[in-house]
């Protein structure tokens, strides 16, 4: 999964989002790392509908502009849940390798401090 994909279904875990609202949760999520494009943005929503991982709430028209909202399926949720389990594999398994490290790299030992101590 792209990391725009999943920050898109995790900006949609807590409630419904309208596009600008998943704008700024992707941006809030990602600590401004991933600013999506309205171009971006629709084409993943269209691929995300199309694959069932989302779907619209409801439309609502506000300065004679239509709004669309969108919410996570359950498929959806089983699809983030999935993802997360995965990327905190690999970040374990990352984490483990640092630990291997001869030598501590100044700055990583929060990274590499043994699951509930302290480095």
């Amino acid at each position: 999964m792209q990391t725009p994909t999943f920050l898109i279904l995790a900006g949609l875990a807590e409630q419904p989002r309208h596009g600008y609202g998943i704008v700024q949760v992707v941006t809030d999520l990602s600590a401004g790392e991933v600013k999506l494009r309205p171009g971006t943005l629709y084409g993943a929503l269209e691929r995300l509908t199309e694959q069932g991982l989302i779907e619209v709430d409801h439309e609502e028209s506000v300065e004679g502009r239509l709004r669309r909202y969108y919410r996570l399926t359950a498929a959806g949720a089983t699809a983030l849940g999935t993802e997360i389990d995965r990327l905190q594999r690999h970040a374990d398994a990352a984490r483990e390798q640092l630990r291997r490290r001869p030598g501590i790299v100044p700055g990583l030992s929060r990274l590499v401090a043994p699951a509930g101590g302290a480095a």
